[in-house]
């Protein structure tokens, strides 16, 4: 899938095959999420992106070819990727922190993307994670961006902890993680939405209660919260980026609560204010969180293998590499919860 300007219809192309850089190797796709930050770089949200452009970041497949330096890959593995991948030498990565690496790789931004039959990635020996033979590629797909980003914004970020609340305002693709995430870890979770189906699908990945936002004002959802959580959210989540959602997650926190912004800020958002006169008094937690890091990937495959986190519901479609443009240039408009694309080839 491949386009040549911003917010241009895509189209299908044959195009040459990439080859692995020294420390980086080429996977034969074998499937990828369509996510809406595919849908916020083809809109030209993201400065990163250098035209032409093939998207795509929530990857899983099977090695096929290694560059010279990769010491601990071979091909036929089968792995999946960060879509934060870090260059694993510079000081932020030396700490593990590889999702805010300065020098960072990222497949469907500052590279061409898993759209693709085969996408070469960097950096393999920091940022490949083997996948367990009981993990299909569409299922590690659905978890590469979306339940990756979750697990760390509700488990690493805000530290939600059994018996606390959990407000999940955004119920898409990292929102509903975010949900049934908060719900493995034993947490009271509170989602919200403008969408009907969207609090459905929430209310089935085991939220307690909905708010339904449509028609109100940011500080009616907060109050709405409130009192949902008799007295405000332990935590809370912006799963959708921007300056309503964000302040209705922060008013709708108790005292010493914490918030975490998910969503992305682009735009008039991308410097939205902020209450800081009641962050300051209540003592708020405002914190950002951005991907997660290949060393986290354990904690979170052992959560989807001992729990009742069932990633197979949030794939609500399965679609081929023609049909999934449709998906990336309207995302949410044809399906709830996750698209993923499983096949690739050219019709004949």
């Amino acid at each position: 899938m491949y386009y040549e300007r911003f917010g241009q219809r895509p189209t299908i192309e044959a195009l040459p095959d990439p080859t692995p850089a020294p420390r980086g190797v080429v996977i034969e796709v074998g499937a990828s999420g369509v996510c809406r930050s595919d849908w916020h770089g083809w809109q030209g949200h993201d400065p990163d992106i250098a035209l032409p452009h093939v998207p795509g970041h929530e990857l899983a497949g099977t090695i096929v070819a290694v560059g010279t330096d990769v010491e601990h890959w071979r091909a036929g593995a089968r792995v999946t990727v960060p879509f934060v991948s870090g260059c694993g030498r510079c000081e932020v990565c030396v700490a593990g922190d590889h999702q805010v690496c300065p020098d960072q790789f990222q497949p469907g931004f500052t590279h061409w993307g898993s759209f693709a039959e085969l996408v070469a990635i960097d950096f393999a020996d920091t940022n490949l994670v083997a996948l367990p033979d009981e993990i299909g590629f569409v299922s590690a797909a659905a978890l590469g961006c979306r339940v990756a980003t979750a697990f760390r914004a509700v488990v690493d970020r805000a530290g939600v902890r059994s018996g606390e609340s959990l407000a999940v305002h955004g119920c898409g693709g990292v929102g509903l993680s975010a949900v049934m995430i908060g719900v493995a870890i034993g947490a009271d979770v509170i989602a919200v939405d403008v969408s009907g189906a969207a609090l459905d699908a929430a209310v089935a990945a085991g939220a307690r209660a909905t708010i339904n936002a449509a028609g109100l004002t940011p500080d009616e959802v907060a109050t709405a919260v409130v009192d949902a959580t008799h007295g405000g959210a332990h935590a809370s989540l912006d799963a959708i980026g921007g300056a309503g959602p964000s302040h209705a997650s922060i008013m709708g926190l108790r005292r010493r609560g914490r918030h975490v912004q998910v969503g992305l800020m682009t735009g008039d958002a991308a410097r939205a204010p902020a209450a800081f006169d009641r962050i300051l008094a209540w003592e708020l937690d405002v914190l950002g969180s951005h991907g997660m890091s290949a060393n986290r990937y354990p904690a979170m495959l052992d959560m989807v293998a001992t729990s009742h986190f069932d990633i197979g519901s949030l794939v609500t479609h399965t679609v081929d590499l023609a049909a999934a443009i449709d998906h990336l240039v309207a995302p949410g408009a044809h399906i709830a919860g996750i698209a993923v694309i499983d096949r690739f080839a050219l019709a004949s």
